[in-house]
């Protein structure tokens, strides 16, 4: 599924940084926000460390990156502290937001079909329109950069 066009899915979810966050506190804004299945795992290190080496060009164009996953608070914390994080992480316990950006339902892995979180990325723009929509990323190390890629040449 893809949302490309469509009007962005809102939310509030309590941030790494004490808030609330909601859609609507980033309009005017362009917000990349990136569904990851879990803190602390390779993959998800490689992409947030991927993020987080950007995120001085991702400021200075005026771009609010947002992570999110199932994950506690506590867990952000510490996963913020271990690699330097400079963005919010958002918790969304019950996948509720990740469910209305198609990034909670079924994945195949390792050969078995589960229910989980499915690494995607999207880029709403300032209008609250998603302009651009990974609904799954293959590799995580690389997805910063492909991004970066993408807002670059949105001027």
């Amino acid at each position: 599924m893809s949302l490309e066009g469509k009007k962005a899915p809102d939310f509030t979810l309590e941030g790494s940084d004490g808030k609330k966050h909601s859609l609507k506190d980033y309009a005017g804004k362009t917000v990349v926000i990136y569904f990851y299945p879990r803190d602390n795992t390779p993959g998800c290190t490689k992409e947030a460390c991927g993020f987080r080496d950007l995120h001085q060009d991702l400021m200075a164009r005026g771009v609010v990156l947002l992570g999110v996953s199932k994950d506690s608070l506590a867990s952000h914390d510490k996963f913020i502290k271990a690699f330097g994080l400079p963005f919010t992480l958002l918790s969304d316990p019950d996948a509720a937001m990740m469910t209305a950006y198609g990034a909670f339902g079924e994945k195949v892995q390792y050969g078995k079909t589960t229910m989980g979180t499915i690494r995607s990325t999207v880029v709403v723009g300032p209008d609250g329109t998603v302009v651009k929509h990974w609904s799954k990323v293959a590799k995580a190390e690389a997805h910063p950069a492909q991004v970066a890629e993408f807002l670059a040449k949105q001027g």
